[in-house]
């Protein structure tokens, strides 16, 4: 592997500049330095893990406390691979810590720096799992409801429910810790993350289904799908979850049945394109 393909691309968030141009103003540019690069080794365990399973990815995105493995195989993956992933992540501080406390022991750093890198590494693990989207905390989340729900209602969910907190911790730095203006700007940015992450939840959505149209779905279970025959393709689409295989099976008037296989379904939305005809003339024609 050569060394192109072992890193890569790692870019800084316009947040994270504005962060280093306040440090270099207020002096504090060796506290942020030392973030930066626990940070980095945070993000480099997701990277690493993710490599492992030969997942696709663009780069690295680095902001203040946090990062993002800018990928399009979350929610097409083996749930395990996903998990993985998330805590590779939250792992590399129990290695960091290791490291840290060694450096203690051998004094080959300053006792005040080791005792900042200590402060911060516990600070971003805690923060990283917060169940804020996407935190990985929020990433795990996900997978829980994911694995529970279908998987457009579990995205939906998270997303919801991170806007939410994110603005209760913005209001809760605001009011009750005045002086934390750096943390209530990063909660109103997790805030705007998940708002455009709401934008494109359709997008996300057509991404899971194309993908377990073309290469497929990991199948642990057969669970069937009972749906009226005035629905339409994207109703029963709303009700796949991950790592199950469906039969339709569509209901006519009368306790007249039929059953469908959910490739059937893939293939009349993504090749024929029949949008405009409903769950029962579907099955009509196949039949």
């Amino acid at each position: 592997m050569t060394a192109r393909k072992s890193l890569p691309p790692i870019h800084l968030h316009p947040i994270l500049m504005l962060f280093i141009a306040i440090a270099f103003l207020t002096g504090t540019f060796v506290e942020l330095l030392i973030i930066f690069c626990i940070v980095l080794f945070h993000e480099l365990g997701h990277y690493s893990m993710a490599l492992l399973f030969k997942w696709r990815i663009q780069g690295i995105v680095l902001w203040i406390f946090g990062g993002v493995m800018e990928t399009d195989e979350y929610g097409n993956r083996p749930l395990y691979e996903e998990l993985l992933v998330t805590i590779a992540g939250p792992f590399q501080h129990i290695v960091l810590y290791l490291i840290l406390f060694l450096g203690m022991l051998l004094n080959f750093l300053p006792s005040s720096i080791l005792e900042m890198a200590l402060y911060y590494n516990s600070l971003i693990l805690f923060f990283n799992l917060i169940p804020i989207w996407p935190l990985d905390g929020g990433k795990f989340l996900f997978l829980l409801l994911s694995y529970w729900l279908p998987y457009k209602t579990a995205h939906q969910t998270i997303i919801l429910l991170s806007i939410f907190l994110s603005f209760i911790l913005a209001c809760v730095f605001l009011f009750f810790m005045p002086f934390s203006l750096s943390a209530f700007c990063i909660a109103l940015f997790l805030a705007a993350e998940n708002r455009v992450e709401w934008k494109r939840r359709y997008y996300v959505f057509i991404r899971f289904l194309l993908e377990r149209y073309q290469n497929g779905n990991v199948v642990k279970v057969v669970d069937p799908i009972v749906i009226s025959h005035h629905a339409s393709l994207m109703d029963v689409f709303a009700q796949f979850r991950r790592e199950k295989k469906h039969a339709i099976y569509v209901t006519y008037p009368g306790n007249r049945r039929k059953t469908m296989d959910e490739n059937d379904c893939l293939y009349c939305f993504f090749q024929k394109r029949r949008y405009d005809l409903t769950i029962g003339d579907i099955a009509d024609e196949i039949a």
